[in-house]
């Protein structure tokens, strides 16, 4: 069974168990039923934006969907470099989760690397958007975001904050790969 079927079958496991209909989770993940259901039988990947709304919706941890383990730590968490929980939920881009062992956590932090690619320079964002806040730091490289219908070009060091219920986006940008922080907090 491959990752995505396991996911899957979580998913699907899950919201059963909740007495939620496939309808309610399409509209909290923003698509179709159709889509939804197609998600559910594991025969598209996983996008973060539909696993967060949906963890949100289930009221469990997005480690539980992921990897199917309940965060058990209170305290404190190290993630060493490289070792977080990873997602490969955008074409190309990867995501590391560097706090998955924490319960209850109000925050979702990644360590995201997105690839540079001269076809998307001049086409237009995908854009997504989910419930919360949501605070990307670059590390390295350049990111093109589009937060809104606003265009803006961030480079190392630069800090972007914003409602991720508005529709937002991104991409690497000036030739090379963009490395980020993005930490995303719900209400």
């Amino acid at each position: 069974m491959t990752e995505i079927q396991e996911i899957a079958e979580r998913l699907k496991g899950i919201r059963e168990m909740e007495d939620i209909s496939p309808a309610e989770m399409a509209a909290c993940a923003g698509i179709s039923v159709d889509e939804y259901l197609d998600y559910e039988a594991g025969n598209r990947d996983f996008t973060f934006t539909l696993l967060y709304n949906c963890a949100k919706r289930l009221d469990i941890d997005i480690t539980e969907l992921v990897v199917g383990k309940t965060p058990n730590l209170n305290a404190y968490s190290i993630v060493r470099a490289g070792h977080g929980m990873k997602l490969k939920r955008r074409e190309g881009f990867e995501y590391l989760h560097v706090a998955q062992y924490i319960k209850n956590r109000i925050a979702e932090p990644f360590v995201v690397t997105a690839p540079f690619s001269e076809e998307e320079q001049n086409r237009e964002i995908k854009l997504s958007s989910h419930d919360g806040q949501e605070m990307d730091f670059i590390l390295e490289g350049s990111l093109k975001c589009n937060i809104d219908g606003n265009i803006e070009i961030l480079h190392a060091g630069d800090c972007l904050y914003y409602d991720s219920g508005k529709p937002h986006g991104m991409i690497a940008t000036g030739g090379a790969k963009c490395v980020f922080l993005a930490v995303v907090m719900s209400n």
